[in-house]
Formats: C-alpha cells, sequence, structure tokens
C-alpha cells in the first residue's frame, strides 16, 4: 500500500524548492545579462567615441553574451516545467481532498442530453466525474476517455484496462512527465485534421518524376559549372529552362503540399514529444504493449518518422531564404522536398491515425491509473458473465468528499430484480441512484470503483433522474419523462441487461394512473430481463413489489426532527417508509399548515 498525499506532499515540496532556485538563478542570468550589456556599451563609447582601445573588444563580450543567453533560456525552460509539475502535484491533492471542482478539464463537449445516463449521473460538465478523472494532455486521451464512460466495454476489454491500470498506477513519473511536456497540447493538436491529412491521397506520387528532379537539379550543377568553367553560358540557359518547364507542371500540387505539411507538422512536433515518452517506457500487459506496438511503422518508433518530417518541413522553411529564394529554383529546391513529403506520407501519413489513437489510449488509461493511485482504497470490480448481476458493499458516490459520503449495499440479481426506494425529501434517494449508475459507470470502463467490493454483469445503462420540461420545446416535465422512459425501455431489448435507474417515476400525473402507469412499466422491464431501481415518494407505488412477489423489494430512507431542523443518517434500510416529513418541514421555515 502507498501513501498518495504523502507522495504528492513530498514531490511538491522537491519542486517547489527547484522552481525557486531556479528564479533565483533566472535573476541571476539576467542580471549577468545586463551587466555584460553595460559592459559593451561602455567599450563602444571608449572603442569608437574616445579611441581608448580597439573595438575587438566587442568580440568575446558577444560571445559571452551568446552564451549567458543560451544558458539563461535554459534556466527559463526548466523553471516553467517545474512550475507545471507543482501544478500537477498541487491538482492531485486538490482530487484526494475535494477541492478538485473547477480545477481540470470539464469536457463540456462531450454533454449530449439524448444519452442514456451522461446527464443523468453528472459525467460531463463543472463537478463531473470526466473533472474528477481526466488528466488528458491531447483531445485525442479526452475523447477516449469520454467514450468509455459513454459505452460500456466487454469483459475481455475491461479486465485488460484492469491489467493496464494495475501497471500504470505507480508510474507517477510517467504521470508527471506528460503534464510536464506541454501544457497546452490540448488546445493546439487538432487530431481529426492531423489523420485526415495523412489518409489523404498523395499528390505526388510519381518515382520516375522524384528521380527525374534529382537528375535535373544535379544536371543545373553541373550546367552551372560549365558555364563558369568554360565560359558557355549557353548549356546554362538550355538547362533553366528545362529545369523550369518541370517545375510549371508540378507547380500547383507542389505548393499544395508544402502549404498542407507546415500547419500539420507543427501539430506533430508536439505528438512527437508525447509518444517519445511512451516509446521509453516497458510493459507487461497486453493492453499496453498492444497499444505499444501502435506506435511503429515498419520497426520504426512514431517519434523516430516524426523526426524526419520535421527535417523536411525545416528545409521547406529555408525556401525564403535570401539565398535559397534565388538558387533554390535552379536546383528545384521545393519540389524536391514535396516529393520527398509526399512519400514519407504515403509510407506513414495512414499510420497518423493509429498513432494518435494510440496516444489517447494511453492517456485514458494513464487517467484512470492516476485515480486508482490516489484512492488505493479503491477496489477493481469483478466482472461475471453468467446471468445478471450487480452486486455493490459499501458503495459511495465518488464525487463526494470520504467525510461526507455515506455507504451502503445494494443487491440485485439472483431473482431479485427491482428496489423501490422510497422516503423524503432530502433524505438521499436520488444520490442512491446516482452513486449506483456512477459505479457501473467506472466498473463498466474499466476503472476502480468506491465501494467496498462489486460484482457485476455487463450491463447497459438507463437513467432518469434529471428530467425538466422544455419551455422552447413546449414540452412539460411529465412528457419530457416518458419520452425518456420510451428510450430506456427501448434499452431493454437491446443486447445487454439493462440497469435501469428511475427517480420519481411518472412524477406529475395523479396517483391512479402513476400507480397503473408504473406498474406496467416495470413489470414490462422485470419480464423483459432488466433490473434497476426507482424512487418514489407516493407510498401506492411501493405495493407495486407485492405484485412481482419475490422479484421486487422496498427498501427505505428515514429521517427525524431535532430541535427544529429535519436530520438524516442517508443509510438504506429494509421494507418501505412509514412517514413523511413534507409537513413538518413546512413548519420549520415558519409555514402554519
Amino acid at each position: 500500500m502507498h501513501d498518495p498525499v504523502e507522495e504528492y506532499k513530498q514531490r511538491l515540496a522537491e519542486r517547489s524548492a527547484r522552481s525557486a532556485h531556479l528564479y533565483r538563478r533566472h535573476v541571476s542570468f539576467g542580471n549577468a545579462r545586463l551587466g555584460v550589456a553595460v559592459v559593451a556599451a561602455l567599450v563602444v563609447w571608449f572603442a569608437f567615441r574616445e579611441s581608448a582601445f580597439t573595438g575587438w573588444w566587442l568580440v568575446p563580450l558577444g560571445l559571452i553574451f551568446a552564451a549567458l543567453a543560451f544558458l539563461h533560456d535554459g534556466v527559463l525552460r526548466a523553471r516553467v516545467k517545474c512550475e507545471r509539475a507543482v501544478k500537477f502535484f498541487e491538482r492531485g491533492l486538490a482530487r484526494i481532498e475535494g477541492g478538485w471542482v473547477g480545477q481540470g478539464s470539464a469536457g463540456e463537449r462531450y454533454v449530449d442530453p439524448s444519452h442514456a445516463y451522461a446527464q443523468e449521473l453528472d459525467l460531463f460538465g463543472h463537478g463531473s466525474l470526466f473533472e474528477l478523472l481526466s488528466i488528458a494532455r491531447t483531445e485525442a486521451g479526452e475523447t477516449a476517455l469520454a467514450g468509455w464512460l459513454k459505452a460500456p466495454a466487454a469483459p475481455e476489454e475491461i479486465r485488460a484496462r484492469q491489467a493496464a491500470v494495475s501497471e500504470l498506477r505507480s508510474r507517477v513519473d510517467l504521470r508527471e512527465a506528460m503534464a510536464v511536456l506541454a501544457e497546452d497540447v490540448r488546445a493546439r493538436v487538432h487530431a481529426e485534421a492531423l489523420a485526415k491529412w495523412g489518409a489523404e491521397p498523395v499528390l505526388l506520387d510519381s518515382r520516375a518524376a522524384r528521380i527525374w528532379a534529382a537528375a535535373l537539379a544535379l544536371g543545373m550543377i553541373a550546367a552551372a559549372a560549365a558555364a563558369f568553367t568554360y565560359g558557355i553560358p549557353e548549356i546554362f540557359l538550355f538547362g533553366a529552362a528545362v529545369v523550369a518547364a518541370f517545375a510549371v507542371r508540378y507547380r500547383k500540387r507542389v505548393a499544395q503540399v508544402a502549404g498542407r505539411v507546415d500547419e500539420a507538422a507543427r501539430d506533430l512536433e508536439l505528438l512527437a514529444a508525447m509518444l517519445k515518452l511512451l516509446e521509453r517506457e516497458s510493459f507487461r500487459s497486453p493492453k499496453l504493449a498492444e497499444v505499444r506496438k501502435m506506435l511503429e511503422v515498419d520497426g520504426r518508433p512514431a517519434s523516430w518518422q516524426i523526426a524526419r518530417l520535421q527535417r523536411f518541413v525545416e528545409l521547406l522553411d529555408q525556401r525564403d531564404h535570401v539565398a535559397v529564394r534565388a538558387l533554390g529554383p535552379l536546383v528545384l529546391w521545393t519540389t524536391q522536398l514535396a516529393f520527398a513529403v509526399e512519400a514519407w506520407r504515403k509510407r506513414s501519413g495512414p499510420a497518423i491515425a493509429r498513432w494518435i489513437e494510440a496516444l489517447g489510449e494511453i492517456e485514458a488509461l494513464n487517467s484512470l491509473a492516476g485515480y486508482s493511485y490516489e484512492h488505493p482504497d479503491d477496489p477493481f470490480p469483478v466482472i461475471r458473465e453468467d446471468g445478471v448481476w450487480f452486486e455493490g458493499e459499501g458503495m459511495r458516490h465518488p464525487l463526494l468528499a470520504a467525510e461526507r459520503a455515506v455507504a451502503n449495499d445494494v443487491r440485485l440479481g439472483d431473482g431479485l430484480r427491482l428496489m423501490i426506494v422510497s422516503g423524503s425529501n432530502m433524505s438521499g434517494k436520488s444520490t442512491l441512484l446516482r452513486t449506483v449508475g456512477v459505479n457501473a459507470v467506472l466498473a463498466l470502463a474499466g476503472a476502480p470503483v468506491r465501494a467496498r467490493r462489486l460484482c457485476l454483469t455487463p450491463l447497459a445503462l438507463g437513467a432518469s433522474i434529471q428530467v425538466r420540461d422544455s419551455l422552447l420545446e413546449g414540452q412539460s416535465r411529465f412528457y419530457a419523462q416518458i419520452v425518456r422512459l420510451r428510450r430506456i425501455v427501448d434499452l431493454s431489448l437491446g443486447p445487454l441487461p439493462l440497469l435501469f435507474l428511475l427517480d420519481e417515476l411518472l412524477h406529475g400525473t395523479h396517483s391512479h394512473d402513476r400507480r397503473i402507469g408504473a406498474e406496467a412499466i416495470l413489470r414490462g422491464l422485470v419480464e423483459r430481463g432488466a433490473v434497476g431501481l426507482i424512487t418514489t415518494h407516493d407510498l401506492a407505488l411501493t405495493e407495486i413489489a407485492e405484485g412481482l412477489g419475490d422479484r421486487a423489494a422496498n427498501v427505505h430512507f428515514e429521517d427525524r426532527m431535532e430541535a427544529g431542523e429535519m436530520k438524516f443518517d442517508y443509510r438504506l434500510r429494509p421494507g418501505k417508509v412509514q412517514k413523511s416529513n413534507a409537513l413538518e418541514l413546512m413548519r420549520s421555515i415558519g409555514l402554519e399548515v
């Protein structure tokens, strides 16, 4: 067992001390550069104004200033990395201690109101599960993690992710290195555009034309040498005409290649730095080894492949230099580099999407591993493949602080398919549904769960907890709720058994219709093999359990009034609630009822 708090505090103290030391060095180098500049100014004055000594003294001063500038730049870059590491461990401590809300990426772009459970369980947005979990630095990593939270994985994939997370859990150095590497990668790397660029048809694919371009360049050099040596300008002029004709033929495609590769290469450079970190790692788990293998082309690592492209792009950038602008057209400088870029893209371009996918998978796994490291008491769930099961012992909500979260047990399966949860306002009914749902999401994504133990089979998940009316669409809350219920019922017809979580089922209509409609819906779900929980204030709905026999059970939360204040212990108890707190609650705030 490890203590993540102590580990993070120790690393935070070390990085903070290192940052302070680098700041002092930054000040020293700044003062030294200023001193050299002042001395250089004095040398200029006395050498050229007073003629006291030679101006050659400026040469060593210039060299000293350049050396100081180089060293100063290294100190500044090292300090930036230290400051990023400080932020990384501060956020890690905040996640452990409950002060993490608003500090990470909330993943708002993944919010989908039509999703079967994402909005109901607060998977995305401010203070969401995604914000708690994600330490991804790239869009690909965030998208992979969001996809895992929104769709349950197959049992073999869940177990593979669990093994990978177990292996990555203790690799704090890797998570720190990825966090320090590029804090702003997420905003700059356009994964879809990169993958599209790599997969598009090659524009310059003629091997013969590439050979001709090289031959013409060599011939042009020979023609220039002959013209200069033997005074035969006609050879040079003829060669220039041939080269110009060749360049004109490919001009449009060359310009297109040169324009598109520049932007793509800038993003690839950032990805390459992160991929290089991963290439240094050795992995044992099959999942990580498989992902690691995705980072190669022809036995060469992705970072090496990208470095080659970077060299071509750097040479392409030189075409604006005065010398290259004057002489480059004679040797087909831009044309030859465009052919080289397209040859690279033909060989390695299709792999870009695979590299991005691999990086995204590693980042998603690393996010789950970071969560596992920071919550060492959270176990991995047991995934069964027989029947329909959801057995949670000591389950708590992972978004609640440890001192506030109350553990409860929920057991569904082996005949029991439905739990009807009754209780008064604020007693914990909706939180119980979210606790079950969020732990199911974590389990089916391959993550540890906030429970003493959780055993479940692969399940589809459908929830109706936060249904609201819509003024713009002209929908009442009741109509919005039954539309959502229809979608959940449709899920029960799918290949996976359904785990349904329904808060205040059919709230908004009168008791007679509510009782008939609720019983029909629940009976249909149970008969189709679904399992789940519903909550209700209406004690008439608790009678549904009697009609379903052993397949349903009533449970409840209690409350008590102490000194005019309502108290809750949030403990789930068997049976249905025997009293309501509505009148007492109204009286406690001064209403005469």
